[in-house]
């Protein structure tokens, strides 16, 4: 059969190179538009106005296509006149054509406002007892997800213990292994851990002696951070040969904090795409719980498909291009990427490490303020996070929003699918009923954000992949291939320019900051698009769809600020809508609270196609 695609692949190459040498002909004249851009920039003044983003072009590819454009794009042919291509016809040059004043910022370590309090944060302990307390459900939802505060319910009344939820766990995992077709959310997952675990946890509500608001609460951990004793693959098939003997630092908290940790999630392979797709043998494609037939969202995909579908009603992910957020928003859930050094990265693959940030997905922005509360600060073996600001829910309990500026670039906004924006704007709306002022802004250099993002994860990306390249690069997946090949056109200069944009777009966010409080956005601009059959044998590549995933998700991932999507409806073919909202760094707490109010927009709360009840 290879033999058979080989050949294939050698007589529809020469074909294709000349279809190739054409577009390359015509793709010169975006290059001389780009020239004539050319500007000079003083640092912190002389922002372009704000535009619509543009959507770049570039065909979907799967099955056969996909596997002679990769084929291509990796051969004398592809890496001299293909992928040069491909760079100009989606605008990654654009940045070669600026001149910015800026000293580069290579991580986006933003220092403490004001002096760090190293107090014992026994008021954090209280605010979360009383955020629990209060925390509800709409009434009129005939559906609701199962949350923190009812497994802890139930365990501190003996109504049902955690090792009672662990058996239904082990069964709804082999229910899922069986099912047509194949859930995979989870793809680690050991019986005798996770029943160990909770026996333990049940030992110590029966002492009337947890260890946090934690113990006993089912977690899943993306199979990008190490998990005991489980491999650390991140999706591919060559990474962790051997399981894991030490855990990375979130991991030994939620330990630490009794948390059962039920296996390893799905996810994109190395984080190199937005739709969860990873055809390989140890991984498969997850499914969305509220349309099986549509991509979960990635790269943290197994994390926000096991908790829309009731397995764990918290799970981490990791964040470099959006990875909880995107996932989170197409699947429904609650998804938080902290200030960049907030939670802890170590023992985590860095395939990214100046854009990553680790985050919790969960089934409400309550569940998101526990996770966080545990995880969040100061890890020696994680320098990014050491100056940061005692962890704070300070304010998130104010009963209305007034005096709260929530700034808003229209523009921006709208560059969505009607549907999306319809149901967010009336979102913004509810806001502003509830005391919160709406002030219009201007996020200027969209376009270079964009590509600087692109550049910086990428080049890292391969950077970290560069020892072994050569000796895995068959057992990539086609798309992570591609991505790679792109990568490869990436120069120092590049980088180098990619990082002075940084500079300048934080020093932007900063004067933003200084005059409203946070940003709104959509989560994303599409809704989870659907799965082909041939995307389950080959992958896929979707440029426009991934444009669009990410055009919201960027901003944060560059800048470090931090960001939460919560869901706030549904598009008339019951693919959830989340809203999004950005703060300054450090600023978690606000995020909270204007999450808790968002909640109660939506009046009802849709039962997805994939739930399981582990705790009824």
């Amino acid at each position: 059969m290879e033999l058979e695609l080989e050949a294939s692949l050698g007589l529809a190459s020469l074909g294709a190179a000349f279809l190739l040498l054409v577009y390359l002909l015509l793709g010169r004249r975006q290059t001389g538009a780009a020239r004539t851009a050319f500007q000079r920039r003083q640092p912190g003044r002389g922002h372009r106005s704000a535009r619509p983003p543009a959507d770049a072009w570039s065909p979907r590819l799967s099955g056969f296509p996909l596997h002679l454009f990769v084929h291509l794009a990796n051969t004398a042919f592809g890496q001299l006149f293909l992928m040069p291509l491909m760079i100009r016809i989606n605008n990654f040059t654009i940045l070669r054509y600026l001149d910015i004043s800026e000293d580069p910022t290579f991580t986006p370590v933003v220092a403490a406002e004001g002096k760090i309090d190293s107090s014992e944060p026994r008021p954090l302990s209280e605010m979360l007892h009383r955020l629990l307390e209060v925390s509800s459900h709409s009434a009129s939802s005939t559906f609701r997800f199962r949350g923190i505060k009812e497994y802890l319910n139930c365990y501190r009344s003996g109504e049902v213990t955690p090792l009672q939820v662990a058996k239904n766990i082990v069964a709804a995992l082999e229910d899922a292994e069986k099912s047509s077709p194949r859930f995979r959310a989870i793809v680690q997952w050991d019986r005798n851990e996770i029943l160990q675990m909770a026996e333990a946890s049940t030992a110590r509500y029966r002492a009337k002696q947890p260890l946090s608001l934690l113990d006993g609460i089912p977690v899943c951990v993306k199979e990008e951070i190490k998990v005991v004793p489980y491999h650390h693959r991140s999706g591919t098939e060559y990474l962790g040969a051997k399981p894991e003997v030490e855990d990375a630092t979130v991991t030994r908290k939620l330990r630490e904090a009794g948390a059962v940790i039920i296996g390893a999630s799905n996810m994109h392979e190395l984080g190199t795409g937005i739709t969860g797709c990873n055809p390989n043998r140890f991984h498969g494609t997850p499914r969305n719980p509220y349309k099986p037939q549509h991509f979960t969202g990635g790269s943290s995909s197994g994390s926000a498909a096991a908790v829309a579908a009731g397995l764990c009603p918290l799970a981490i992910g990791t964040d470099g291009g959006g990875s909880v957020r995107i996932p989170a928003s197409f699947c429904g859930v609650v998804g938080l990427k902290g200030t960049f050094g907030r939670i802890s990265g170590s023992g985590s693959h860095p395939l990214s490490y100046s854009t990553v940030g680790l985050g919790p997905l969960c089934t409400s922005v309550t569940d998101a303020a526990v996770a966080y509360s545990v995880l969040a600060g100061p890890d020696p073996h994680y320098p990014y996070g050491l100056g940061q600001p005692k962890a704070s829910l300070s304010g998130i309990l104010i009963p209305d929003l007034k005096g709260l500026k929530c700034g808003v670039d229209w523009t921006f906004f709208k560059a969505c699918d009607a549907e999306i924006l319809t149901v967010c704007q009336k979102a913004v709306g509810f806001l502003e009923s509830l005391g919160a002022s709406v002030v219009d802004v201007s996020l200027p250099e969209v376009e270079e954000i964009r590509v600087a993002h692109v550049v910086c994860i990428l080049s890292e990306m391969r950077d970290f992949l560069q020892p072994d390249f050569n000796n895995h690069f068959q057992e990539m997946n086609l798309e992570t291939r591609l991505n790679l090949a792109l990568a490869s056109q990436f120069t120092a200069l590049d980088y180098i320019k990619a990082n002075r944009q940084r500079s300048r777009t934080m020093a932007f966010l900063r004067e933003t900051f200084a005059n409203v409080h946070c940003l709104l956005t959509p989560g994303t601009a599409c809704p989870a698009p659907r799965i082909q059959d041939s995307d389950l044998r080959t992958g896929c590549n979707d440029v426009r769809t991934t444009l669009r995933a990410m055009r919201f998700v960027q901003l944060a991932n560059f800048t470090g600020i931090p960001a939460l999507v919560v869901p706030v409806g549904y598009t008339a073919s019951g693919l959830p809508i989340s809203l999004q909202i950005m703060a300054k760094w450090w600023d978690e707490a606000l995020l909270f609270r204007v999450g808790l109010k968002l909640e109660q927009f939506r009046d009802v709360t849709a039962k997805p196609a994939i739930y399981y009840d582990v705790l009824g």
